[in-house]
């Protein structure tokens, strides 16, 4: 993870501008939780929606991502601060048509930037990060 770029070779965010104001853009990665996931599979009659099919850059295990809406997060060496619910788009039901409609009223994930840069890896605790955040 790279601070204010995102994932190193990400195609979607890595290193993008907001046209508007030059600046990072925030939208630098994408989260959600794979027992979120598994309960749209369920509700679509789905055995299971595979791992990566819902376009979010990490899917987490054991963690209610929207309760950290607003905090600065430690993952790995990294610091992300998640800023928003995701907001599902049209490509959702390209996976399985009516999963858009699922994934709403904070049942799609978050999006967060990246604060502070360092690695993470699979497994990898998420927690309150014990720094602030920067001015």
């Amino acid at each position: 993870m790279v601070a204010a770029q995102g994932i190193v070779g990400e195609p979607r965010y890595f290193g993008r501008l907001n046209h508007a104001t030059d600046k990072p853009n925030r939208r630098q990665i994408s989260l959600i939780e794979r027992e979120q996931i598994a309960e749209h599979a369920a509700a679509l009659g789905l055995e299971i929606i595979p791992p990566g099919a819902v376009r979010a850059n990490i899917e987490t295990l054991g963690v209610i991502l929207v309760a950290l809406v607003g905090r600065p997060i430690q993952v790995g060496e990294a610091v992300l601060f998640f800023y928003e619910t995701r907001k599902p788009c049209q490509k959702m039901d390209a996976v399985c048509d009516g999963l858009r409609g699922l994934m709403e009223q904070n049942r799609q994930g978050v999006l967060a930037e990246v604060i502070k840069s360092g690695r993470i890896r699979v497994n990898d605790p998420i927690q309150l990060a014990k720094s602030a955040l920067p001015a």
